[in-house]
């Protein structure tokens, strides 16, 4: 005869069975590195409203979020640019906006360059800073990898085909953009405006140049006057579930406009 205390284990662990809370379900976001780091806190601020989502965010570039869209491999895709007309199968809500920078180290005495400059030195027609009007001593050229859409934006805008440039040290995401630009006095590099302006009040060794007279800023982005400038995207294919809609709307909303700004984006409202 099974005892009253076996009988009463048995209930105890059905009904706690019963109770436990349903696994959470994840919504992996995969693509752009600029983007990457404010969706990680889009994603904890959207987790503590929604216990029952875990947010899962991966960088690996722009072209990585729109295989991963497209293949199911990420429920939404990170994109720093707009759609290109092939990519209709795509969905894409804008969260932000931002600007594509130069960067130098920041005791480098330039304050500013031009297009033509950044296309002569970019395809080794300029090497020495000399020929910038800053002090003597060789470029180091800083360059995205392929897959990149910083690197994509930056050869259309100075209409340059990624063979004929000549760069020095190629790099992945913006991180690694700043870190070779802050450790070499010499480096000059793209990135973010809005990652760079964050890291500049973080105290990184690092200087924006302005672009054919135009300041590179948030600020100057928001006047509509910067001429580099891209929207920040999140892409879906097909259809999303309720909790992926649900964060697409949050990442838009004002409830993370705070956190975008904290960032050094504009908002996309």
């Amino acid at each position: 005869m099974i005892s009253r205390n076996l009988i009463a284990l048995a209930c105890t662990t059905l009904l706690l069975s019963a109770c436990a809370p349903q696994d959470k379900q994840t919504i992996t976001l995969s693509g752009s590195s600029t983007i990457a780091p404010l969706m990680v806190e889009i994603g904890q601020r959207f987790e503590t409203q929604h216990p029952d989502v875990r947010v899962d965010v991966q960088a690996g570039g722009t072209s990585r979020g729109i295989q991963d869209a497209r293949s199911g491999l990420a429920a939404i895709g990170m994109v720093s640019r707009s759609l290109h007309a092939d990519e209709g199968d795509l969905t894409p809500y804008t969260i932000a906006q931002d600007g594509i920078a130069m960067i130098v180290h920041a005791s480098n005495p330039l304050d500013g360059i031009s297009s033509e400059q950044v296309v002569a030195l970019y395809t080794g027609q300029l090497t020495d800073w000399t020929d910038l009007g800053g002090a003597a001593g060789q470029v180091v050229k800083v360059h995205k990898a392929e897959g990149r859409s910083t690197l994509e934006l930056f050869l259309k805008h100075f209409k340059l085909d990624n063979p004929v440039v000549h760069p020095d040290l190629v790099i992945g995401d913006n991180q690694q953009g700043i870190k070779s630009v802050a450790g070499n006095p010499q480096a000059i590099g793209y990135v973010s405006i809005g990652t760079a302006e964050y890291e500049v009040n973080l105290g990184a060794p690092i200087k924006l140049l302005a672009l054919d007279g135009q300041p590179a800023s948030t600020a100057t982005l928001l006047a509509g006057k910067y001429p580099l400038s891209r929207d920040l995207n999140l892409v879906v294919h097909g259809e999303p579930d309720a909790n992926t809609q649900a964060l697409l709307a949050f990442a838009q909303s004002s409830e993370v406009a705070d956190l975008v700004e904290q960032h050094a984006f504009i908002p996309a409202s």
